[in-house]
């Protein structure tokens, strides 16, 4: 038997006699030996018995006494207790002894038993274990739980202080008070002349390329938009459509494109007439980049042009003129909706529940020699209009010559119209509008922002003038890419003096259009919605949380009603020109320097038989009713 092992039989005795004391010292050692990193308020450590562990406060540098073992010890006369000195380590990377808090004795570290945390709130345990040998495996958080000083409802609140989210300004123009007003309402931070690092989004007046510097974050511009709204390009792609599928583009007007096509519209007018001697249609002339009624006249006649065909005429469109409008109050009107194109891929399309009637001024009569050219009587531009006499600004948003077109809704439901159906052949409008016009807008995107060059995303408000036969068909007039978003009006307030005074009318519109573009476009938010219906969406959208507007106040319910994918079954069959679209940015792409090889060639064929026998082919399904947005104006909440 060895000396040594004698000294420890001798010493276990005497530990034996001295009974609690030693007890209580060697509680005291293992007590000293515990590396507490000031646990947060909302960790608690958990022993493996299940008993709470009292908690301890250590300041920020700590000292680990460890006292090694004699039994397993083999210096001898030797041992020693060894201190050592070290920082504080970060939460939950510290080392965890476990006690028993019942018996206070110690617990024996040969079983290598577990150490958990319990993270409040959370219900997740975090394990760590002792070994033989006396040491402990410092226990560290998952990447995906983030502990810190405050508890849940800490938490709750930082949540609310989130980030607020930055829009440039500075290059808005006329939609710049709305704007403004819709960004104080949502407590988003604006930056008038610019900003330095980037922002969330980006608000133009004009075009995507109002700065090119952009390379994240959102534009509230597509690329080409501007060239696709041009009335030539429109007239082109809804023909593209009309001859494809002649009956579901049959809500835009007959058109010629001058000059090219001026002896084709000749021809076509003269032998009309001479089949029927009694048309007398009328023709309306629209500059193709022309906006608020300029260079825009009626003629009845191809040699009443005053544009014809040569080297240096003026780009324009001819239309048929729709000479049984519906009236109201023995005027002439049109409708302007607000059309939020979210996104081209995936393709999603809103509109607003609420729009603006805009009345022509003077009493309307069928077009004659004698009155082609009273605009104040023929056309409803309330740039044109304003100027007349007998326009009246008023503070009704149901009387004036621009009113709600809910208000006018609701007189049509007065005399007994169906105002749901008006309401679905104005979204089918819509939508088939936006689908011919997606091939081209996808062509100059991929030229702009080519796939894996950094850019950002885009997103566009389109103004859609819609004007009611009197049979209450919906007829589309034009779109334009920069819809006037002012909330103001030019008022003389004394001889030749003006002034701009507040319009509500048009605050009434416009600015919940704008501030729930916005509120769609909320980085954070468009990525906690993706995986909701759309009616929680919704109501996400308009809660206290994430829908507080100034003081408090809860904002309205959104304004703006998603049209599509909402009703993608009834519009598919339509999108024929998108998919050869598609396969040309696949296998030509823009610049269209690739070639295809015979195996390329066989997977056009593959991959591009379907669509495009399936869209050119086959028939589509007969066209379905869309039913009205809920809400939506003259149409009671609840739904159809």
């Amino acid at each position: 038997m060895s000396d040594h092992y004698v000294k420890v039989k001798v010493q276990l005795e005497q530990m034996k006699s001295s009974g609690e004391g030693v007890e209580k010292e060697e509680a005291d050692i293992i007590e000293d030996e515990v590396l507490v990193a000031s646990p947060p308020a909302s960790v608690s450590p958990i022993p493996a018995s299940g008993a709470p562990a009292a908690q301890r406060e250590t300041p920020k540098t700590s000292v680990t006494c460890r006292n090694q073992s004699k039994s397993r010890s083999k210096l001898g006369k030797d041992e020693k207790n060894t201190c050592t000195k070290q920082d504080s380590v970060p939460a939950l990377q510290g080392t965890i002894v476990a006690s028993n808090a019942n018996s206070g004795k110690p617990v024996n570290r040969k079983d290598n038993e577990q150490q958990m945390l319990q993270i409040k709130g959370t219900g997740k345990m975090l394990q760590g274990k002792t070994e033989t040998n006396g040491n402990t495996v410092p226990i560290h958080a998952p990447e995906d739980i983030k502990v810190g000083p405050h508890n849940k409802e800490d938490a709750n609140k930082v949540a609310k202080r989130r980030k607020p989210v930055t829009v440039d300004t500075f290059k808005a123009k006329t939609s710049l008070e709305a704007l403004k007003l819709s960004i104080r309402q949502l407590k988003w931070k604006e930056f008038p002349v610019g900003r330095r690092s980037a922002c969330d989004i980006y608000w133009h007046g004009v075009s995507f390329h109002d700065n090119d510097n952009i390379i994240s974050g959102q534009v509230n511009k597509f690329p080409g938009m501007i060239e696709m709204l041009r009335k030539i390009n429109l007239t082109r792609a809804v023909r593209t459509m009309q001859e494809l599928f002649p009956e579901e583009y049959n809500f835009y007007p007959r058109s010629w494109i001058l000059p090219e096509e001026y002896q084709l519209f000749s021809t076509q007018i003269n032998l009309a007439k001479d089949i029927d001697l009694s048309q007398k249609p009328t023709f309306i002339i629209k500059p193709d980049g022309g906006s608020q009624g300029d260079g825009i006249y009626l003629i009845r006649d191809p040699g009443d042009l005053r544009v014809i065909a040569g080297s240096h005429t003026k780009q324009s469109v001819v239309q048929e003129y729709i000479h049984k409008p519906l009236l109201i109050d023995k005027l002439k009107f049109d409708i302007r909706l607000y059309v939020l194109v979210k996104s081209l891929e995936p393709l999603e399309i809103y509109i607003a529940k609420e729009g603006l009637s805009r009345f022509c001024t003077e009493p309307y009569q069928e077009p004659s020699q004698k009155n082609l050219s009273h605009v104040f009587m023929h056309l409803t531009n309330y740039s044109l209009n304003v100027q007349s006499g007998n326009f009246v600004h008023s503070d009704s948003l149901s009387s004036g010559s621009k009113r709600t077109f809910s208000s006018v809704l609701y007189r049509l439901a007065s005399k007994g119209v169906d105002i749901k159906k008006v309401w679905s052949d104005i979204i089918s409008l819509v939508i088939k509008t936006v689908i011919a016009l997606v091939p081209e807008l996808k062509v100059y995107y991929q030229a702009d922002i080519p796939p894996g060059k950094p850019g950002p995303t885009c997103f566009q408000i389109l103004g859609f003038d819609i004007l009611l036969m009197k049979n209450l068909k919906p007829v589309l007039l034009e779109v334009n890419a920069n819809p006037s978003m002012r909330i103001e009006h030019e008022q003389e307030v004394s001889p030749g003096v003006f002034e701009y005074v507040p319009s509500p009318v048009d605050e009434e519109v416009k600015v919940g259009v704008i501030r729930d573009t916005l509120r769609l476009m909320d980085p954070a938010q468009r990525k906690s919605l993706t995986s909701y219906p759309e009616h929680q969406q919704e109501e996400m959208l308009g809660s206290p949380v994430r829908g507080t507007g100034e003081e408090g106040r809860v904002l309205p319910s959104m304004c703006l009603k998603q049209v599509f994918p909402k009703y993608t079954k009834q519009f598919s069959y339509l999108r024929t020109v998108e998919r050869i679209t598609a396969l040309f940015l696949r296998f030509l792409g823009v610049k269209g320097n690739m070639r295809l090889g015979p195996t390329g060639f066989r997977t056009f064929i593959r991959d591009g038989s379907a669509g495009i026998c399936g869209g050119l082919l086959l028939p589509g399904p007969a066209p379905v009713q869309v039913p009205p947005p809920e809400g939506a104006g003259g149409v009671p909440a609840g739904g159809v």
